[in-house]
């Protein structure tokens, strides 16, 4: 960190009456923002630092007080400087997902209270807050455009020639628009066991924690709850995935069973395909290159979900462009 940057962040403390506090380093990601708790007589508080122009604390600021307001455990916005890209945020704990399951606590339980928000999430008609975009084609086809950008330099590929590039643009303008037989909903983007959590002392889905939202969008239903059962870093029980899967469409007759695998199978597709690229640009831009330990489990999930027939024309892109040998790496 900058010295300029320590002295904005010191300003911004002294401002709200936490310059004093007992400070130490709680998390960073895979993004440009770093997490630090403050501690004194009157309890902890958690430091945002998002720094401009890599980082906008406003989506995250606007998303946390939507979910606040209708009973979901984002934490609560404190204080804000979003020209500096400060937050201090209410601290919801320790115990992430990640953290209760490597202690052995109950995988099913953490599981059914995730996707009991989503369900709780989905059923409201106002889901989605003033302000949040739709998850739109030019977005989503940047982030599967990732794997020319970045995962080909990463396995030492040779750029593919226009043509090529474009019938794989082709085959995702054709296929991602069946997303959207489901119905869409807010997107929170990220949903999975790093970013959830168990908070004490509340009851229902206000004991589900959700800490990481800035990205979140307007699409389809199909997206969270895939992000969280076929998650990048973790292998689920096959059957926790299928009972969780069944938990969320009893929850919404109407759902058509058809529709419904179909979204998920190209909501699928393009999460993997995206975060396969954007784990190779961490590597490679930003130096982080303890990801690709789960580029294996990146290419399983889209092994399965090219199975579906929707998915035939990029399954055998895939294969001519991206045989097994070149999904095979290590970090």
């Amino acid at each position: 960190m900058s010295a300029e940057r320590e002295v904005l962040i010191a300003g911004f403390l002294k401002r709200h009456g936490w310059d004093v506090a007992k400070r130490g380093r709680l998390a960073g990601d895979a993004s440009f923002r770093k997490y630090d708790r403050l501690e004194d007589h009157r309890g902890r508080v958690v430091l945002m630092d998002a720094p401009p122009p890599q980082e906008d604390v406003r989506p995250f600021v606007r998303i946390a007080r939507h979910l606040k307001a209708h009973g979901f455990s984002a934490p609560a916005v404190l204080a804000e400087d979003a020209d500096a890209g400060l937050l201090l945020l209410e601290d919801l704990g320790d115990d992430t997902y990640t953290r209760l399951l490597a202690r052995g606590h109950s995988e099913r339980e953490l599981y059914v209270l995730a996707i009991d928000a989503l369900i709780a999430l989905h059923r409201r008609p106002d889901a989605v807050p003033d302000g949040v975009i739709a998850y739109g084609l030019p977005r989503l086809l940047e982030e599967v455009g990732r794997l020319h950008t970045w995962y080909f330099p990463l396995v030492g590929a040779p750029a593919l020639p226009t043509r090529h590039r474009e019938s794989f643009e082709a085959i995702w303008r054709k296929v991602l628009p069946l997303a959207w037989k489901t119905p869409a909903s807010l997107t929170l983007f990220d949903y999975h066991v790093d970013n959830l959590m168990l908070v004490p002392g509340r009851t229902g889905v206000d004991a589900c924690g959700i800490l990481d939202f800035q990205d979140a969008v307007a699409g389809p239903i199909t997206y969270d709850l895939m992000s969280l059962l076929e998650d990048a870093r973790r292998d689920v029980d096959p059957a926790l995935v299928a009972e969780m899967k069944a938990r969320y469409v009893a929850a919404f007759p109407s759902l058509h069973a058809e529709d419904f695998k179909t979204s998920w199978a190209v909501m699928a597709a393009q999460r993997h395909m995206r975060i396969i690229g954007t784990f190779a640009r961490l590597k490679l831009r930003d130096g982080k290159p303890h990801y690709l330990q789960h580029m294996p489990r990146l290419w399983r999930h889209m092994d399965k979900c090219l199975e579906h027939p929707a998915l035939a024309d990029l399954k055998a892109w895939l294969d001519l462009h991206v045989p097994p040998p070149l999904r095979v790496l290590s970090a």
